[in-house]
Parts: C-alpha cells; sequence; structure tokens
C-alpha cells in the first residue's frame, strides 16, 4: 500500500490530535471543577456516587449521587468532548440531597461528583465506568 505525501501528513496529523485530544478533555473537567469550588480543596468522603462499573452501552449509563447537607452536586464525565453532565441544587427544604439520571458516556471514562456542602466545604467521588459501545459518536 503507498500513501502520498499528503495522506501521510494527514494520518500524522490525526495520530497527533488523537494524542493531544484526552489530555484537553480532562483539562476542561478540572477547568469545570475549578469553576464549580473556587479553586477551594476537596476532601474525598461525604459523597457517595453510584454507577455501573460496565456500561454495554454509552448512550444511557444511570447514576445516583448523594450528599448528606449537600447545597448542589455537580456531575462531570472527564472523557466527554463537554464534560459537564448537570448540577443538581438543593434549597433548605428539601428532604434528601440526591439525585439520580441518565448519561451518555463516549467511552471508558473517569465520572466525577463534586459536592458543596452546607458548611462551604467541598466533597468529591468518582467511579471509572467501562463503556463497551460509545455514546458519543463511538
Amino acid at each position: 500500500m503507498e500513501f502520498t505525501r499528503r495522506e501521510t501528513l494527514a494520518i500524522g496529523a490525526g495520530a497527533a490530535l488523537m494524542t493531544v485530544l484526552p489530555f484537553r478533555a480532562n483539562a476542561a473537567a478540572e477547568d469545570a471543577i475549578t469553576e464549580f469550588t473556587g479553586g477551594a480543596a476537596l476532601a474525598d468522603a461525604g459523597v457517595e456516587l453510584t454507577a455501573p462499573e460496565i456500561a454495554e452501552n454509552g448512550n444511557t449509563v444511570p447514576i445516583a449521587v448523594s450528599a448528606e447537607g449537600a447545597s448542589a452536586i455537580l456531575v462531570l464525565a472527564a472523557g466527554n468532548p463537554t464534560p459537564g453532565v448537570a448540577q443538581f441544587n438543593f434549597g433548605p427544604l428539601a428532604a434528601t440531597q440526591a439525585a439520580s439520571t441518565r448519561i451518555r458516556l463516549a467511552g471508558t471514562q473517569d465520572v466525577i461528583a463534586i459536592a458543596k456542602l452546607a458548611d462551604g466545604s467541598f466533597a468529591r467521588a468518582s467511579k471509572t465506568v467501562k463503556v463497551t459501545i460509545g455514546g458519543c459518536g463511538g
């Protein structure tokens, strides 16, 4: 199989893009976390994130998140082109600070939940979900 110079350059550019793209997706998730927390430190306890270990289809991945005493919970999918998945806000009359939904995942990646607690501190939980069929065009 013979490649023209143009095809070789296109393949090289595609390979370079594929090596840089995952880093930019993770950077976008870190930017969203910093925006939500204002750069505050994150505790590793206080948030419960439930997600399947293996999702056969990335189009509908069920998750549930809860944090006792939270005023807001941010859910991110670090590997998606747009990492922000959902933000749940809880008022003072909320019976529980829990939510569940179905999300779309582009491929195997970390799902991250950040909770803003009533005292102004932040807590984090994450779980890796292995996706066999991507949901964002994969």
